[in-house]
């Protein structure tokens, strides 16, 4: 199968540039692009200092879904926005004061490489930050999706008036270019050999990633040399090429999504809008698929799958009178198989199981409830029901709301746009008005991140008011 490879090489323009992050796409592009990716034949897309971040997202989003094994190369800056403390990718117009708006939060990744099977997603990263971010990242570490694999260093700012070279992406392309593709684990260690070699101060300095998705545990240290998990704060002296290799077992409650095709299904997180929060993606519809909101005049975006902010805890276990999935104690597993398998009304059944059992076990408005209610919304939404999927989102939010979450909460948001989103797509003018009533007045409270979602609202309802007049004339 065709494997896909997405390059991907960002930093601001002018004085705020940290990294010279496009010059490593030549020596990458120079890689046969069989070679980039590991298989067969691949297919490679290659993004050079984009100015949007709603077109960074279209192309992930298309890697993303793409059969095959995936494999991204990503060079640039983080910096953190203002508002929310978020880490994000920044772009050729991103600044400090616009981080939150042209920037590219790093979320969205993790939150479109979350639909892939675990382990046909590899991530190398060479990431320079501001010096903000690189303190808030020794204690918050990135992470790219519960079944990716994510290789790379992160380094601090360099000295003023320098700009630093993305040297570790360039030995992983050197090493590439000599037609052998190693192991990504190999490949990272023999690229960290190359750059302790080129820059010995990255010993010392370098914060190192290597997480394996089969363990979902993440190995950061300076230099390397720590167990899987553990953070250290630089100046630790670590010798480079130790990175230990996390021990198999994943953590509880990982999705066994399958690939492309059939969606993984989002998993539990009680502390889902807890500290850092993420903000869900804005209205991107996924590739040939119209979106209905157009609040202004340029093409609207439609959100991304619900994927939880923060670690998931364990799935619930099963109530005494159920057994569990024959092939996994994890029922997402088994709801991913029936999607995969066009049987949405088994998918939505054994969702609905979990639903309740989580009402008897944790009680109303929990967070296990809200997420199995967000399940059966995105379930709906693969079936193409977009009524009963726009019902589930205005729930959701109802219940969040109602728990006392504030109306800019990052989970409010999501699913008040993701109602809206699946509002858009209702063909039937009836349940259209009736729904679309309900969303005017969740949109007065919640707004959310674009300009004129409440009027784009009024604006539909008016002209369902307006066809349901002509329709009686004609009557």
């Amino acid at each position: 199968m065709p494997g896909t490879v997405l390059l991907l090489a960002a930093s601001p323009a002018g004085k705020g540039c940290l990294v010279d992050a496009a010059s490593v796409l030549p020596v990458l592009a120079a890689v046969a692009p069989a070679v980039l990716s590991g298989a067969d034949t691949a297919n490679v897309v290659e993004l050079a200092d984009p100015l949007e971040p709603q077109a960074v997202l279209t192309r992930l989003r298309a890697a993303a879904t793409a059969p095959g094994p995936l494999t991204v190369f990503l060079t640039g800056q983080l910096q953190l926005d203002r508002r929310q403390r978020l880490p994000h990718l920044a772009l050729a117009r991103t600044t400090p004061s616009t981080v939150r708006y042209t920037g590219f939060p790093w979320h969205w990744i993790r939150e479109e490489l979350r639909l892939r099977a675990p382990g046909s997603t590899t991530v190398f990263v060479d990431l320079h930050t501001d010096a903000e971010t690189w303190q808030h990242l020794i204690t918050q570490p990135l992470a790219v999706g519960p079944g990716a694999r994510l290789y790379g260093r992160i380094a601090p700012p360099p000295p003023r008036r320098t700009l630093a070279v993305p040297t570790y992406m360039k030995s992983v392309a050197t090493i590439l270019r000599s037609g052998h593709r190693p192991a990504p684990s190999q490949l990272h260690q023999q690229a960290l050999t190359r750059v302790s070699g080129e820059e010995p101060d990255a010993v010392r300095r370098d914060l190192v990633l290597a997480v394996e998705s089969g363990a979902m545990r993440e190995s950061w240290a300076t230099g390397a040399g720590v167990m899987p998990g553990a953070a250290t704060v630089p100046g630790s002296g670590a010798m480079p090429g130790a990175l230990a290799v996390p021990e198999p077992g994943g953590m509880p409650g990982t999705a066994a999504a399958a690939m492309s095709s059939a969606p993984a299904v989002p998993e539990p997180a009680a502390a889902r809008d807890a500290g850092a929060a993420a903000e869900p993606a804005p209205f991107m519809p996924a590739p040939a698929v119209p979106a209905p909101f157009l609040p202004a005049a340029s093409p609207p975006e439609a959100p991304a799958p619900f994927v939880p902010a923060a670690a998931p805890p364990e799935t619930p276990a099963p109530p005494p009178e159920a057994s569990a999935p024959s092939d996994s104690s994890d029922p997402h597993a088994e709801i991913a198989s029936a999607v995969e398998a066009g049987q949405h009304d088994d998918a939505d059944g054994l969702a609905a199981h979990w639903e309740q059992d989580a009402l008897r076990t944790y009680g109303p408005g929990s967070d296990e409830v809200v997420h199995w209610m967000e399940v059966r919304a995105d379930l709906a939404m693969f079936a193409g029901d977009a009524v009963r999927s726009c019902r589930t989102w205005l729930a959701v939010a109802d219940v969040r709301l109602g728990a006392g979450q504030p109306s800019d909460a990052p989970g409010v948001e999501a699913a008040v746009d993701r109602a809206h989103h699946q509002w858009g797509r209702i063909a039937d003018a009836g349940p259209a008005r009736e729904l679309g009533a309900a969303l005017a007045e969740l949109r007065a409270r919640v707004p959310g991140r674009r300009e004129g979602a409440l009027q784009h609202v009024h604006q539909r309802l008016e002209q369902l008011g307006t066809t349901q007049q002509v329709g009686q004339q004609v009557g």
